[in-house]
């Protein structure tokens, strides 16, 4: 699922979407406890405390499809970027951001047409902190922050220690942490894959840490997550390529560079990754066998389960969320294996007990070139995913 794909262009990528369609280790039995299993309710409002989809659904302003997004976890907005191509073979780009209760477009950041450019946003962390990357073709990439209290527009640019061969993959989702981690791929010959820390909003950064272990130079790219209290970042992926065995799990300290390489559990790619700062406690996704895994970083040991009802690699997760205040994941399963024809997101404790099914979602998550993603406000228990719309044009609300 989180493939190779991201070392191409994003414009590139973004063009060919919209004229296709998609088509080991220590384990312990799936649990079969469910405490509650709920569909989308049909209601006329968004004024409902029922856990399900909620019926708010965020339309991008132009129509276009959405190219990553995330949610202000302390305040009342959203931050999504958008691009559509038009009918002159331009694209037209924006970046938007959105009322948390209505769904409602309430600020355009950024619009532009032209023929070689859009927007990614890759994320809010620090304190309501935004971090977009903006690309032309050739590869030529630059960031632009949204910082309060003038967050409506850029305010700051966010120049990461890499050089122009280097693509920015993965920032991890830290909101209320100074720091986040940064995960770049060297898409020259050097192969070189990096991971760094870096507190956006300050635009300062960590000591790159090049990641020289032959599974994370292979092309394809780790999943990553990161640890506020350790300052450790983890990393997880397809181990040498083989998709048939357990992935390759690295425990890297952004301080001192100390790597800690080791074998994970369940079978093939790490699709999704989250980590509770608070307990150590990491969540992971795999594809092959369809499994959700649960480590004690501490030991650096888990164990692994089927997704319930789960029968085949077409039933395997994605996305991983964190809800550190209750100490619980949500995983997405764009294919439902509770819910046939839908797609579902499963909340778990940290022991890997089931506690709800929610399903009646749509997500756009195969064929996209930004893979679902939850969104999540802890505190009050709802978030955001991708859909219902399967071209990638909306964003739908849930509460758990």
């Amino acid at each position: 699922m989180s493939m190779q794909y991201r070392k191409l262009s994003l414009i590139g990528l973004f063009v060919f979407a919209c004229t296709t369609v998609h088509a080991g280790g220590a384990s312990r039995p799936p649990q079969d406890r469910v405490e509650t299993t709920r569909t989308a309710p049909a209601l006329a409002d968004g004024l409902v405390s029922t856990p399900g989809a909620w019926p708010v659904i965020v339309h991008s302003a132009y129509g276009g499809r959405i190219f990553g997004f995330d949610i202000d976890q302390d305040g009342t907005e959203g931050l999504l970027s958008e691009a559509q191509v038009l009918d002159n073979g331009h694209v037209l780009a924006a970046v938007e951001k959105f009322d948390l209760r209505t769904g409602r477009i309430v600020h355009i950041v950024a619009v532009t047409e032209t023929a070689d450019e859009d927007f990614l946003t890759l994320g809010i962390v620090n304190d309501n902190v935004g971090l977009v990357m903006r690309e032309r073709s050739g590869g030529a990439r630059t960031f632009g922050v949204l910082m309060p209290p003038n967050a409506d527009k850029f305010t700051r640019p966010w120049t990461p220690p890499i050089t122009s061969h280097h693509i920015v993959e993965s920032l991890s989702r830290n909101q209320g942490s100074a720091l986040a981690a940064v995960y770049a791929y060297d898409n020259s010959e050097n192969f070189e894959p990096v991971v760094f820390s870096t507190n956006v909003g300050a635009n300062t950064f960590g000591t790159p840490v090049v990641m020289t272990d032959s599974s994370f130079m292979t092309g394809l790219v780790p999943e990553v997550a990161y640890n506020t209290q350790t300052d450790q970042a983890l990393l997880g992926i397809q181990a040498l390529g083989n998709p048939f065995i357990a992935p390759t799990l690295a425990l890297v300290d952004l301080g001192s560079g100390a790597t800690q390489i080791f074998s994970g559990v369940g079978l093939g790619n790490v699709n999704g990754m989250a980590i509770d700062s608070g307990t150590n406690i990491a969540c992971t996704t795999t594809e092959i066998d369809f499994s959700v895994q649960f480590y004690d970083l501490a030991t650096q040991s888990g164990f692994s389960q089927f997704l319930p009802s789960g029968l085949s690699q077409f039933h395997s997760g994605a996305d991983v969320a964190v809800d550190p205040v209750h100490h619980l994941f949500l995983v997405a399963q764009p294919n439902s294996s509770t819910d046939p024809g839908a797609s579902s997101i499963y909340v778990y404790d940290e022991q890997g007990t089931l506690l709800e099914s929610i399903g009646g979602f749509h997500f756009a998550n195969a064929g996209s070139v930004v893979f679902v993603h939850i969104a999540l406000n802890p505190r009050q228990r709802f978030g955001f995913v991708d859909g219902p719309d399967l071209n990638v044009t909306e964003l739908q609300r849930f509460t758990y």
